[in-house]
C-alpha cells in the first residue's frame, strides 16, 4: 500500500524542523522568561565546586564586572631623608607610580584601599643604605603587621628587606608599609612595593 502523503503548510513545515532540530529546548526557550541582555565587559566565572542544588544557572557559571581589574605598584625615585610625618607614623613613603589600576593606592598616603572583598598579593622590596643596623619592614594590614622582613647585614653598602604573600581583604580595608625598627636615614630610594587583586570572594 503506498504511504500516504502529509500536507503541511509552509508555516506548519517550518516549526516542524525547529523543533527537529532543537527539541525541547526550543521549547524550554519558548516558555521561559525574557532573555538577559548582558552590556558592557562581563567577566565568566565557572565555578569548580558547584552546590549540589542548582542556584538558577544551569551552567553552573556567575557572570561578574569585567571592569574589577585592581592594581598598583609604586617606587622610591629620590633619597630623601625621612620627613616629619614619616618619622611620626613610620610609614614607608614612595614618591612615583608605576601602575594604579582603579586609583586605589593612595599616593599622598602611600595606602592602599580595597575596593571589594578579595585574595590580594602583595609584594616589597625596602632598600637600606649603609646604616650599620637591622631593619624590620612589616606589610600593615588594618594597623596589624601581617607579614615582615629583615635587612641587617652591616658589611654591604646597600641592602633590601624583602617578602610577599597573599591577604584576605574586606572592601574598605587599608594595607601599607611600615618601619617597624630601625631608620631609614640616608633614604630608601630603589625601594618598591606593588599589589594586585588575585580573585574576588
Amino acid at each position: 500500500m503506498p504511504c500516504p502523503i502529509l500536507s503541511l503548510s509552509p508555516t506548519l513545515f517550518f516549526g516542524f524542523i525547529l523543533f527537529l532540530q532543537w527539541g525541547p529546548l526550543g521549547a524550554l526557550a519558548q516558555n521561559d522568561t525574557e532573555p538577559i541582555v548582558l552590556e558592557g565587559k562581563c567577566l565568566v566565572v565557572c565555578d569548580s565546586t558547584p552546590s549540589s542544588e542548582p542556584s538558577g544557572n544551569a551552567l553552573g557559571m556567575s557572570v561578574r564586572s569585567g571592569t574589577g581589574r585592581v592594581a598598583f605598584s609604586a617606587v622610591r625615585n629620590t633619597n630623601h631623608e625621612p620627613s616629619e610625618m614619616s618619622n611620626r607614623t613610620m610609614t614607608i613613603y614612595f614618591d612615583q607610580i608605576l601602575v594604579n589600576v582603579g586609583s586605589h593606592f593612595d599616593p599622598a598616603r602611600s595606602i592602599f584601599v580595597a575596593p571589594r572583598k578579595g585574595v590580594y598579593s602583595f609584594c616589597f622590596h625596602v632598600v637600606k643604605v649603609y646604616n650599620r643596623q637591622t631593619i624590620q619592614v612589616s606589610l600593615v594590614l588594618n594597623g596589624h603587621p601581617v607579614i615582615s622582613a629583615f635587612a641587617g647585614d652591616q658589611d654591604v653598602t646597600r641592602e633590601a628587606a624583602t617578602n610577599a604573600g597573599l591577604v584576605s581583604m574586606e572592601r574598605g580595608d587599608k594595607a601599607y608599609l611600615k618601619l617597624e625598627r630601625g631608620n631609614l636615614m640616608g633614604g630608601w630610594k630603589y625601594s618598591t612595593f606593588s599589589g594586585f587583586l588575585v580573585f574576588p570572594l
